[in-house]
């Protein structure tokens, strides 16, 4: 099956590619030089409506699977996008613009690894041991499948979010109809066609390429959807908990984040510093997990900052296909205006350090301001209240703030709404723990900071929503807990019966 191909269109339903019904076609654009990647329809509420359908008739059997025979197929699947892995990784680059050794190292073979912890996790649903915890009756507990699962994945990581999304639920026994974003669909196609190839059977997984006001709003609200789960921005995600509570649907929330980067005094300087440079700018600072805000002690705060500066000035930006680029362009124009507005904005109260501009010459002689471009920045001076310090920028911005007391520092880090992930740099081990404690988040690394495994929980605290993926625990959000409870004394009249009617 050659998965690069959409010619058929950009529908995955029941098994096949089908063309939306929507009313006008859509660019899947390369952000790093406008080109046209692949040309698609949009699917509309009928298309929703279809996919839904099929989800629904795939249930009854996919459900009833035996674990294990769920699981040999997620370690079959495990196995296809292997052997399709440069293929992932060359489209996840052209719809995205993210440079292919961040493709290549980071987000394909993730995505294989997520496969084959599922694979395993799928045996391992676990519960309460059967036992008579009443005297008179024997109970057990039952973990069932919810039914069809409406998710919803955002286009900075367009494979692995999908993965997050499909792999718990599958693995538990329901099915699925995902919603990626339209200006990133290709790799969620891509990974629904290699479970048809791993042979999952049709309509367990089925992807709607449509826009969020339409295709997304209809499977959120539609009455087939058991649970919906949803990855994005804070001010979305709201309007799905919105729509979900009016068919009283189980959500999964993941949402925005501004994780704060803590550095101690006596932190190594130089891994802070070079952490920083690399969590603030993967993916083009488009991660609601990257540092966004480094709150440094005193003592080592010009120190921290210089180091930046450089290390931001030596970033090699140019055509993402190129093994040596560090840093591709934003996902699209709109957003890098978008970004840029948020710098434009702060140079009236704020200082900026380096960068805050777009375009330029690339490493490689790529004419950048062809691409969605945009430089490195490092912005000092800003108030903790200022737009920067406390809004979502999603790009590769890093705002750097001084602190005093061990107290001040970690009150700051807690001081916006979000509560996604954060990290803490220091060598002294009573101030780390204090850090993981204290902090309001829902990972915390200690002298580092991005590293993901899928044996580990992902999900926020606070306004960045709630639920996990990966892990054992994402299991909890696709399954329902059954209580069974058998008598196991075989009388007719229960002493209990004496509280409705009768004496003792």
């Amino acid at each position: 099956m050659d998965l690069t191909s959409f010619s058929a269109g950009a529908q995955y339903i029941a098994g096949r590619l089908t063309p939306g019904t929507g009313d006008e076609p859509f660019r899947v654009v390369n952000p790093a030089d406008g080109s046209t990647v692949q040309q698609v329809t949009l699917a509309s509420t009928a298309d929703v409506d279809h996919a839904v359908a099929a989800a629904r008739a795939a249930l009854p059997e996919w459900s009833g699977a035996t674990p294990g025979a769920r699981s040999e197929a997620l370690t079959r699947l495990a196995a296809v996008l292997g052997e399709h892995a440069e293929e992932f990784a060359r489209v996840e680059t052209a719809q995205t613009g993210k440079p292919i050794k961040l493709s290549t190292e980071f987000d394909v073979p993730g995505t294989v690894d997520n496969t084959a912890f599922f694979a395993g996790a799928a045996r391992n649903l676990e519960g309460k041991a059967a036992g008579e915890y009443s005297g008179d009756h024997t109970s057990y507990v039952r973990r069932e499948a919810i039914g069809v699962v409406g998710s919803i994945s955002p286009w900075n990581y367009p494979l692995q979010m999908a993965a997050w999304k499909i792999l718990p639920a599958i693995a538990a026994g329901n099915t699925v109809v995902l919603k990626p974003a339209e200006l990133t669909p290709l790799t969620s196609l891509m990974f629904a066609r290699a479970c048809t190839e791993a042979g999952i059977p049709d309509g367990v997984v089925n992807i709607v390429t449509g826009a969020g006001r339409t295709a997304g709003e209809h499977l959120v609200s539609h009455p087939d959807v058991a649970m919906v789960s949803f990855t994005g921005s804070t001010g979305v995600g709201k309007r799905v908990a919105e729509l979900a509570t009016a068919t009283v649907k189980r959500t999964h929330l993941e949402l925005g984040g501004k994780a704060p980067f803590v550095v101690f005094d006596d932190a190594d300087l130089d891994a802070a510093v070079h952490g920083a440079v690399a969590a603030s700018l993967i993916n083009s600072g488009q991660d609601c997990t990257a540092a966004t805000r480094a709150y440094v002690q005193r003592p080592l705060y010009r120190a921290f900052v210089d180091g930046v500066a450089e290390l931001y000035r030596a970033i090699r930006l140019g055509d993402p296909l190129n093994p040596q680029t560090d840093l591709g362009p934003l996902v699209s124009y709109a957003h890098r205006d978008r970004v840029a507005g948020f710098v434009d904005r702060a140079r009236s109260y704020a200082t900026v350090v380096t960068g805050g501009a777009p375009g330029g010459k690339g490493h490689d002689g790529t004419d950048l301001g062809l691409g969605a471009y945009y430089q490195p920045t490092l912005i000092t001076d800003a108030a903790q209240d200022s737009e920067v310090v406390q809004g979502e920028i999603f790009g590769p911005v890093l705002v750097v703030l001084p602190f005093d007391s061990d107290e001040d520092g970690l009150r700051l880090a807690n001081d916006t709404p979000y509560g996604l992930a954060a990290s803490a740099w220091t060598s002294n081990v009573h101030r780390s723990l204090r850090a993981t404690r204290e902090i309001a988040a829902g990972c915390v690394w200690v002298n580092d900071h991005i590293p993901i495994i899928s044996e580990m929980p992902h999900g926020g605290y606070k306004s960045s929503g709630y639920g996990k993926d990966m892990s054992q625990y994402s299991l909890d959000e696709y399954t329902q807990v059954k209580h069974v409870m058998y008598d196991t004394t075989a009388v007719a009249r229960k002493d209990w019966h004496r509280t409705i009617f009768g004496d003792r």
